[in-house]
């Protein structure tokens, strides 16, 4: 007796005997069926009852037997019809299926090795189509599918793809079904896979954010040893100096936290050492990235939020607009609207890489607090909307920045050129070249009084300019009232005593 597989509702499976049909509530209507074996059997859905006779009767779900051995090459060789695989991939095997002429078939397993994988891609064509679940080694593997003869592949975020992430079963093969029939109707949105070098300065910038967080834990414990020994409030600035290690040996401690102390002093020791050689190798990548100098002109960025800049964004060339790369970095606002009503805009979305925000974020506070067009942006948003909105709102204006540097390859108009000549030989330091010595005739780092006092005055020109730029636009505007917003006009009077008395409560 041959069974047939059908999936329920959900993608739950069933086995079905000849003859037996699906309950028409039950099934999953339109789709294909995925099927076990090398030849996949045509099957057949009940119509819907009209008159119930009987109590209707429960489908019994159970485990089906084991699919005869047979070899991929086997497996997938078809008619020369275009083959859309689906990889469900883990740590120690990839589960495959294919969509070919409107059907989709279990290819089976293949071990998560290099030598697997290229087995598997020497039996595919240059018309094939694969496509990857998104995890943590599903670069390498599409690293080696694409060295192959493959015709295209594709890798997925599955928590953006709705048919597997709200799916009420959650299995391999499922997956992989659904993976190769939604590439097969062309409803799987494709993510940029980083090249090598792009790949390289992610992971370094990923670590050294995790060994920062790490040494800044360990640091708030020796904090918290003087909290609880009473010592008060160290009279140095920088506990982890010099002076302040010197101040952290003449007290006097109990056995246990003046262990806990060293040891944690021990650990601060050893995670500096790893962010700088990390520091190093980042400095080093950096200098050879095109652009990434462009970037230095940008009053608040230094080295690491370029860096991680940098990292996230990859090929600036794949970004037509600005309003593309805020959205990449999860810096623009939510928005929600139905019907005739107006549009709500909320908090920002946060997707994409945290670490390049939370950096544009900490760079804007130091922006706000320098002369120039972005501290008027950000006084102007602060009195509005407070302070932490308006650090969001420069960040997104150094996101934008950041696009037309990167794609006109100009530096920033406002620049300030000490400054920039200052974060490019910390650079250039950081990547293991000569101090110069005292006397040279180049042109000096540190700017004299005079630069520095010239620079101020073309900073303050230029947020006056600004200013006037949003006072002459506000007095161009259209005032608000009926013609701001259809059908949202206020009866209330907008000013005088009328005014007054329409708002008292």
């Amino acid at each position: 007796m041959k069974y047939r597989l059908g999936l329920l509702s959900g993608g739950e499976r069933s086995v079905v005997s000849p003859g037996q049909g699906l309950l028409w509530e039950d099934a999953m209507v339109g789709q294909a069926v995925v099927h076990l074996g090398r030849e996949p059997v045509n099957d057949y859905m009940a119509a819907p009852a009209t008159h119930l006779v009987g109590p209707r009767a429960r489908i019994r779900i159970c485990r089906l037997p084991a699919a005869p051995s047979v070899s991929l090459f086997d497996a997938v060789e078809g008619s020369g019809e275009l083959r859309y695989f689906g990889v469900d991939v883990h740590l120690e095997f990839c589960e495959i299926a294919v969509a070919e002429g409107g059907k989709v078939s279990q290819v089976g397993r293949i071990a998560s090795t290099p030598e697997a994988v290229r087995e598997f891609a020497a039996d595919l064509g240059s018309e094939d189509q694969v496509v990857l679940d998104a995890s943590g080694s599903v670069m390498a593997i599409a690293r080696i599918l694409r060295e192959s003869a493959v015709g295209r592949v594709i890798v997925s975020n599955a928590a953006q793809t709705r048919a597997i992430s709200h799916a009420r079963v959650k299995s391999d093969r499922f997956d992989a079904a659904m993976l190769a029939r939604l590439l097969s109707a062309g409803m799987l949105s494709e993510v940029w896979v980083p090249d090598e070098a792009t790949l390289a300065l992610r992971r370094r910038v990923a670590r050294r954010a995790a060994l920062v967080r790490a040494r800044t834990r360990i640091k708030n414990e020796v904090h918290a040893v003087v909290m609880r020994c009473l010592l008060g409030r160290p009279p140095v600035s920088d506990l982890f100096g010099v002076k302040g290690r010197v101040w952290l040996a003449e007290q006097q401690l109990p056995e246990e936290e003046a262990e806990t102390v060293a040891g944690c002093l021990r650990q601060i020791d050893f995670l500096g050492a790893e962010i700088g050689l990390l520091d190093q190798k980042i400095a080093e990548q950096a200098l050879a990235w095109p652009g990434l100098r462009r970037l230095l002109t940008i009053p608040g960025v230094d080295i690491g939020t370029a860096a991680a800049v940098i990292a996230a964004v990859g090929d600036i060339s794949r970004f037509q607009s600005a309003g593309q790369l805020v959205a990449y970095l999860g810096l623009d606002p939510k928005v929600r609207q139905s019907g005739s009503e107006p549009a709500r805009y909320g908090h920002i979305s946060k997707r994409g890489n945290a670490q390049a925000r939370s950096m544009l974020v900490e760079a804007a506070w130091i922006a706000i607090r320098s002369p120039g067009p972005l501290r008027a942006f950000g006084e102007r948003v602060r009195a509005r909307r407070g302070a932490q909105v308006a650090a969001v709102a420069v960040a997104r204006k150094l996101v934008v920045l950041c696009w037309q540097l990167l794609t006109k390859d100009e530096d920033y108009a406002f620049a300030r050129p000490s400054l920039t000549r200052q974060k490019t030989r910390r650079l250039e330091l950081a990547a293991g070249a000569s101090r110069r010595p005292r006397r040279h005739d180049g042109l000096t780092v540190t700017p004299t009084a005079a630069q520095r006092a010239a620079e101020h005055e073309l900073q303050q020109q230029a947020e006056q300019a600004y200013r006037r730029l949003v006072a002459d636009w506000r007095s161009a505007a259209p005032k608000g009232g009926a013609g701001a917003t259809p059908g949202r006009a206020s009866n209330k009077p907008s000013e005088g005593k009328a005014a007054r008395q329409a708002t008292s409560p």
